[in-house]
């Protein structure tokens, strides 16, 4: 039987990539800081520890696995990345446990690691204009992120492909584009744009407004977990190391987001736009390098992912307002 370990197993990405590979017949062993908040973790084993301990690190990669997954980070929305209040936690933390995983797998000899980057990597000055921002990979340099969460993903990818070059680790990296999804965080902070608004208007009556950082014509694309997941595989069974972009090509603005997912709801909501962290004004993914790599880009519509989103945190809404009484 196969052996993969999914570090970050107890988040949003990691617990369903447990599923995946639990699915496909893998021993899973789990490691992170928290259980999955929303399921029972399907892991073989679950070490709930902390991968910034070298010793932590050292107990999980304790044998040889044939596929690693690195998604562990301190990591947030743009409510926790951009209001500059989390740096330091975010560069130290996230950089260990990097650092630690490397060192771990190389004293296991177990060196087939993907490595979950972030379109945050991508230039502040080439993503300005909301309608036409450059996310395409080979734009990564001269580097210039807007955000110290950005630059530390940036460090790690080189970090990888440092340890890839002169310890023949068998490296891929994604920078993946706003991951979104059922089981996601919905609150709390951290949580990014679409659950924010699903909350939000799961939350509202119909007529009420709700708040909305900024003038709400900056631009993103989302991509559901589901293709994530499919992309993330497609890329680790490659001979292609990456960065790869992964994420959809349906940019729509901050406004447009809430217009749909209110559709979705059937709700009338009015957007009242206030000062708040934005982060860039335009970012899209660039898709043309995954295709030519590996014959895939994502194939669902926006609209059905938050489908599903919206319905799943609706749901979760219910459940605390019954709880409350």
């Amino acid at each position: 039987m196969k052996k993969a370990l999914v570090l970050g197993g107890g988040g949003f990405i990691g617990s369903h990539m447990v599923r995946k590979l639990k699915n496909e017949n893998f021993w899973v062993r789990s490691v992170d800081l928290k259980y999955p908040e929303f399921s029972e973790t399907e892991a073989d084993d679950f070490i709930c520890a902390d991968l910034a301990d070298p010793i932590i690190a050292r107990d999980a990669i304790d044998t040889k696995f044939d596929e690693i997954y690195q998604f562990a980070a301190d990591m947030g929305g743009a409510g926790f990345i951009f209001t500059g209040d989390n740096d330091a936690d975010i560069m130290h933390n996230s950089a260990l446990i990097n650092l630690n995983v490397l060192e771990a797998s190389l004293r296991r000899n177990s060196r087939k690691i993907f490595y979950s980057s972030s379109a945050c990597i991508y230039p502040e000055h080439n993503q300005i204009d909301p309608l036409k921002p450059n996310c395409e990979e080979s734009s990564a340099y001269p580097a210039n992120p807007d955000s110290e969460y950005g630059w530390e993903k940036l460090f790690s990818e080189r970090l990888f492909l440092a340890f890839a070059r002169n310890y023949n680790f068998d490296i891929r990296i994604a920078r993946y584009h706003n991951i979104f999804g059922p089981e996601g965080t919905w609150r709390g902070g951290r949580e990014k744009a679409p659950a924010a608004i699903c909350r939000k208007i799961a939350q509202a009556k119909n007529g009420d407004s709700i708040d909305v950082w900024g003038d709400g014509n900056q631009t993103r694309s989302f991509l559901i977990i589901d293709e994530c997941i499919e992309g993330t595989l497609k890329l680790m069974r490659s001979n292609y190391t990456g960065p790869v972009n992964i994420g959809s090509e349906e940019m729509v603005s901050i406004n447009q987001l809430v217009s749909m997912i209110a559709d979705i709801s059937e709700k009338k909501i009015k957007i009242n736009n206030i000062k708040g962290p934005e982060g860039v004004r335009g970012r899209n993914s660039d898709n043309k390098l995954i295709q030519e790599k590996l014959n895939w880009r994502p194939s669902k519509p926006l609209t059905w992912g938050l489908e599903k989103t919206y319905h799943w945190i609706q749901d979760q809404v219910l459940s605390l307002d019954v709880k409350s009484y």
